[in-house]
């Protein structure tokens, strides 16, 4: 037998026929869905690119009548949609090479780039290979705490710690930039695990996507706008913030509610195809909402379906959630959903809880201690 996870209700045992079983089911989910892509996929993606740009058209030129507050106000909503659509349910998804298949050279994941600081190809590595393959095993995934935040009661608490509601805060406000930064591994640098010679080529790739971002939305745009440079360029910065803010979010209640779960390196060794996948849905978590909700997260609030089929088109992961939620139920695994509010709540109660030293957090048995 394997004893796969606990839960509040005692351990979840599966055995090996059982893992496989359910991974030949999750294959087969896969199959049906790839042999199934085609011209309503088509239509779902190339309509969010037309509103994607039809809508940073209008947020950029309502920018020309910032001198009426309702007209500012119109132009940062249009062009903060924009730029969270591009980001996530464009952006985020082509560079997973989910619409690889359309043989578009526009959303080919080989060469696409997006409204972001981060260079495209430093995100594949950080987030595609990195996190996708080592999803929440701790020392491996690095996006668990980012080198910056304690998020798992296993992470060994320092003072350091204490700091970790503000630390969390400005990697929200400053999301994309935070993003650009992560594939340096300050902490290991911070430790000599890596030298100059090691983020040399990062930091020049960095420098050379992030001045074009700047020149962009804080010195062109403005410029253009002529008398009207401080309000557009006022507009441009919020507009960049509510992005970051909004990304954070998603991305954080996919990953850190207290109910999702993490791994260590030694019960992953050797993982099979149904472990992996056991693995992805115990450590990703969901949100409900409506359809538009959904576009607007890049359907990562679907992070467990996301997590299974990172490639797949995400416009299907609704159509396939009841599937893998049957599934769940049917091998006892959780499936970790609930509503925006519920899981944001989550996230900050447990950043704010693992500020404090494991006996004053109300740590589990076992959790490192300082």
């Amino acid at each position: 037998m394997v004893m796969l996870t606990e839960t509040k209700n005692g351990p979840i045992v599966l055995s090996a026929e059982q893992v496989a079983e359910l991974g030949r089911a999750l294959d087969e989910l896969r199959d049906r869905i790839t042999a199934d892509l085609g011209e309503r996929d088509r239509d779902y993606i190339y309509s969010v690119i037309t509103a994607q740009r039809g809508l940073e058209i209008t947020g950029r030129s309502l920018m020309y009548l910032g001198f009426l507050p309702p007209f500012w106000l119109a132009a940062i909503v249009a062009l903060s949609v924009s730029k969270i659509l591009d980001n996530m349910e464009i952006g985020h998804n082509v560079m997973h090479g989910q619409w690889d298949w359309m043989r578009e050279p526009g959303l080919n994941s080989r060469v696409f780039e997006w409204d972001n600081v981060c260079p495209a190809d430093q995100w594949k590595h950080s987030h595609n290979y990195v996190h996708h393959t080592y999803t929440n095993i701790r020392g491996r995934d690095r996006d668990l705490g980012y080198g910056v935040l304690r998020i798992d009661e296993d992470q060994k608490w320092n003072p350091y710690y204490l700091g970790n509601p503000l630390y969390a805060v400005v990697v929200m406000l400053l999301f994309e930039w935070s993003v650009m930064l992560h594939d340096l591994e300050f902490d290991n640098i911070l430790q000599g695990k890596r030298t100059w010679t090691d983020i040399k080529r990062l930091l020049q790739d960095q420098w050379r996507k992030a001045r074009k971002q700047i020149l962009k939305d804080y010195v062109v745009f403005p410029l253009l706008s002529g008398p009207l440079l401080l309000s557009t360029l006022a507009g441009n910065t919020t507009a960049n913030l509510v992005r970051n803010i909004w990304a954070h979010s998603i991305i954080f209640c996919g990953h850190f509610p207290s109910s999702v779960q993490t791994f260590t390196q030694e019960e992953t060794e050797n993982e099979t195809r149904g472990q992996w996948y056991v693995r992805q849905m115990l450590g990703s978590s969901n949100i409900t909402g409506g359809k538009l909700f959904h576009i607007m997260s890049g359907n990562l609030s679907h992070q467990i379906e996301h997590h299974l089929f990172p490639d797949l088109p995400a416009n299907r992961y609704s159509e396939i959630a009841p599937q893998v939620r049957e599934l769940c139920e049917k091998y006892g695994l959780p499936y970790n959903t609930g509503p925006l509010s519920r899981q944001i709540g989550s996230v900050w109660l447990k950043i704010f809880r693992l500020a404090l030293p494991p006996r004053r957090a109300g740590a589990r048995p076992g959790a490192a201690q300082s």
